[in-house]
């Protein structure tokens, strides 16, 4: 068994009658072997990831939550959280990418009725769509306008994934004339979309990040998927599932970062110390004090994958649930992802701060590119806070105040 990666877990008996489980899983590894080849050279080149996005697609990994068979979809949920684990293991940024555009792409079975969730789905796997955008709500909003020619669509804002290279945009706008929020689709082609990808954070560069500009956009029926209001007259137990099923795909990206960054550093302690320098730490297997940190950010990162374990169990039985789902249920579910996520977090900027330690003076090479996985989590965890997840948290345990309706970036 590694040291710096998960036991192998029992197959839960949803999972034995998932359509391609092991195949996918397989693909993901092969396809994480490929990014890493690379990825401190493409990281530093920061150029927006069209191969990259080429290299999930002849995978046909931007297809795996599509119906079985579509482009040979047909994959649960669990499955695509443990592909975009995996390959956070080697590229967090791509990660991130996948990890979005299985949500977005799976929205309109959310927030829209079945049989336009159906005609997107089936447009989507047939033209092997990259979905990027996002539903957080942002100041000002987008606004959506009824005009004498139909609905349309103005304003400017970021969003930290995807824009570059989709061939779908999902956001978040509001009706001018009742306030209300709703999830729209947007072809970036389409006239009066203005894409600038001026985000050049310091960490996910390669997550496509950028600003949308949209002018007058037209937006027909069948765009617009459905309403984002957190009002429970308007938002059902099965929708507000769209809340911990988004965030559950942050704590598996923030979990393949620190399981990837200790890959790594355990690579480097085994074979990358000579010649030995006074200035770097005896760091060497045999090193106690290695040791112990290896232990500390072991059980630290295994601690939170037994708990995000339990939130995918709970995301699993709200989905099956459906309809059924009751608002005390979702509640619950919610709550228990923000503890995952709240974990994951905490593991991956230690895993992420404390490998350089282990290091030592060489992390300091650009080179290794060691300094990427903490860029990378902390760029994450400051577009997705913790302290907030962990009020929720608070909130419900105190009070038994359901966890608001929040998407992610």
């Amino acid at each position: 068994m590694g040291l710096a990666s998960a036991p192998s877990r029992p197959t839960p008996p949803s999972d034995m009658t998932a359509p391609g489980r092991a195949h996918w899983l397989r693909v993901a590894r092969e396809a994480a072997d490929d990014l890493a080849t690379d990825t401190v050279a493409r990281e530093q080149a920061g150029k927006a990831p069209f191969d990259e996005v080429s290299r999930l697609r002849e995978a046909g990994l931007l297809s795996l939550l599509m119906p079985a068979g579509s482009q040979e979809g047909g994959a649960d949920w669990l499955t695509a959280y443990a592909v975009v684990r995996e390959i956070a293991t080697a590229d967090g940024a791509i990660g991130q990418l996948l990890g979005s555009h299985y949500f977005l792409s799976w929205s309109a079975r959310f927030f829209a009725g079945p049989a336009l969730a159906a005609r997107i789905e089936e447009r989507s796997a047939a033209e092997e769509w990259c979905w990027g955008g996002g539903f957080a709500r942002q100041e000002p909003p987008l606004m959506l306008a009824r005009t004498s020619g139909g609905l349309v669509l103005d304003g400017r804002q970021s969003y930290p994934t995807g824009v570059l290279v989709a061939d779908r945009l999902a956001v978040r706008a509001v009706r001018k004339d009742t306030g209300e929020p709703l999830a729209v689709v947007v072809d970036p082609a389409r006239r009066g979309v203005t894409i600038d990808g001026d985000a050049d954070p310091f960490g996910q560069r390669l997550a496509a990040g950028g600003s949308v500009e949209f002018d007058d956009v037209p937006v027909g029926a069948d765009d617009v998927l459905g309403s984002l209001s957190a009002d429970e007259d308007l938002l059902s137990p099965r929708a507000a599932l769209a809340s911990p099923v988004g965030r559950l795909f942050s704590a598996q990206l923030l979990l393949g970062m620190a399981e990837g960054v200790l890959a790594e550093a355990r690579e480097f302690s085994r074979t990358g110390h000579a010649p030995w320098h006074p200035a770097w730490p005896a760091g060497t297997p045999h090193d106690p004090q290695v040791q112990t940190l290896y232990g500390e950010l072991t059980v630290l990162t295994r601690s939170a994958s037994a708990l995000t374990d339990q939130a995918l169990e709970a995301v699993r039985g709200g989905l099956e649930r459906g309809d059924d789902l009751t608002y005390d249920e979702s509640a619950d579910i919610s709550a228990l992802v923000a503890m995952a996520e709240t974990a994951a977090a905490g593991a991956a900027q230690e895993s992420t701060t404390r490998a350089l330690e282990i290091v030592g003076a060489r992390s300091t090479s650009a080179r290794l590119g060691f300094d990427r996985f903490w860029r990378n989590a902390r760029i994450h965890t400051l577009y997705e806070p913790v302290t907030h997840r962990l009020r929720d948290v608070g909130h419900y345990f105190l009070n038994g105040a359901h966890p608001p309706f929040v998407l992610p970036t």
